[in-house]
């Protein structure tokens, strides 16, 4: 069996080569390219990406699409600010996740990722049925791209997610499995979630963390390693699954320390590979 791919995600700002180079830095093959600002999709933006991923030997799996709006990472504001579920957002965001699209294509990115929101996991909910119409609209767009749609896990449990992607009704879609924010948000243990989602799997963020101590907040991220994440069972029980993607490690701090919890990862993740 191949050895899968290791990469990072990064932030594409007004400096994309800048955030190439980083990949390139960290002796890394791949990166996913995350954007919370889509003005930054530009034509300048392709090529100077183009020529930054072509000079660095860097492959992007994904663009991670974000949005306009207030987005609130908690349990009592992020539902009515995360993702597609608040209504007074939804329009832009939409359009936001379509022009995301737009880059990938012009890349030749097969996959763009995002968070989708708190989506109710009552499939009667009117809530639910509105979400279920705006990604209609998303995936269709993606589908005429030629690029497919991945629900980041974090909001929604394993189940909701299979239910979208049932009844979405589309091929390319499918899941940006982040293997801590299931944790983080008390939503799984990511092992177990592989049994219901695995099969949809088509990226993977190798990220760390614990689960929430109290009703309001998220549990709090950790160096990979240091976590509740068994990435020695995860990685096998990924692979037998017939994964053959990219593995991105996510750490969500900055400067030195990033660096070094980044090098971490890749020492532990390296023989599960």
């Amino acid at each position: 069996m191949p050895k899968l791919k290791l990469g990072v995600i990064v932030g594409l700002s007004e400096n994309a080569e800048e955030a190439i180079r980083k990949v390139h830095d960290l002796a890394l093959p791949t990166c996913q390219l995350a954007c919370w600002a889509p003005e930054h999709y530009t034509k300048e933006n392709i090529r100077v990406v183009e020529r930054a991923t072509k000079g660095g030997g860097v492959e992007i799996s994904s663009i991670w699409a974000g949005y306009p709006g207030p987005m609130v990472w908690n349990f009592l504001e992020g539902p009515n600010t995360i993702g597609l579920v608040p209504k007074q957002w939804r329009r832009i965001r939409v359009e936001a996740l379509k022009a995301g699209a737009d880059f990938a294509a012009a890349l030749g990115v097969p996959t763009i990722s995002t968070h989708c929101g708190f989506i109710p996991e009552n499939p009667r909910d009117p809530v639910y049925g509105d979400v279920i119409k705006a990604l209609k609209e998303v995936v269709a767009h993606c589908r005429r791209k030629k690029v497919a749609f991945t629900f980041e896990t974090g909001q929604e449990t394993p189940v909701v997610l299979l239910r979208c992607i049932e009844d979405l009704g589309y091929d390319m879609l499918g899941i940006n499995f982040d293997t801590a924010n299931l944790i983080l948000y008390g939503k799984a243990n990511p092992v177990d979630a592989l049994d219901v989602i695995g099969k949809y799997v088509m990226g993977v963020h190798a990220k760390d963390g614990f689960y929430p101590t109290n009703g309001r907040e998220l549990g709090h991220e950790a160096a990979l390693g240091e976590g509740k994440v068994n990435f020695p069972v995860f990685m096998p029980k990924l692979k037998k699954l017939g994964y053959k993607g990219a593995i991105t490690i996510e750490r969500e701090i900055s400067g030195p320390q990033q660096v070094k919890d980044i090098e971490k990862a890749k020492r532990l993740l390296g023989p599960l590979l």
